[in-house]
């Protein structure tokens, strides 16, 4: 899903596009699946051959739980503020700084901003790094492995380190 440049008329212009998720597709390796519609909303800004792209992006994500391991729904409401600079532009001066203002900072070819690209790099910053279900998720049963949230197993939690087993019966005399 690209964004033509040409396409652009003006100083300013509104874009409104509304992706399904079967459209995005998936990247493989990803930790997450796209479900619903995407909305991006963004205002283009254009400068000469430089392009800032200010909005927002709406999704909903669906990810898994890194305690019980169930899916569960994330919604992503995320502002966009990027600068897009002409590839033809950036010069590669080998290892340089990264300043703050280069991380909102990416380039297009052929008069072609990918927006597929930017929706997959939003959605990547915006995992949680430890995603919950919920806040006091309970997890999986150490023992048993079954769901803590809707079930309650009889198994023990108490861990014994057998290596002082011997001194333990010691105790009990």
């Amino acid at each position: 899903m690209n964004l033509d440049l040409h396409e652009i008329q003006g100083a300013r212009q509104r874009v409104r596009r509304t992706v399904s998720a079967a459209s995005l597709g998936s990247e493989g390796g990803d930790e997450f699946e796209v479900t619903g519609e995407v909305t991006l909303d963004l205002d283009v800004r254009k400068n000469e051959s430089t392009f800032r792209l200010v909005g927002r992006l709406d999704a909903m994500l669906d990810l898994g739980c890194s305690r019980c391991l169930e899916r569960f729904a994330w919604p992503v409401r995320v502002n966009i503020d990027m600068l897009y600079v002409s590839e033809s532009e950036d010069v590669g001066d080998g290892d340089v700084r990264i300043e703050e203002a280069d991380v909102n900072t990416a380039f297009y070819r052929d008069e072609q901003i990918d927006l597929g690209q930017l929706m997959h790099e939003q959605f990547q910053l915006t995992l949680p790094m430890k995603p919950l279900c919920r806040e006091d998720c309970l997890g999986l049963c150490a023992v048993c492995g079954g769901n803590r949230n809707t079930t309650t197993c009889q198994c023990t939690n108490t861990w014994e380190d057998p290596r002082l087993a011997g001194l333990k019966n010691l105790l009990n005399r």
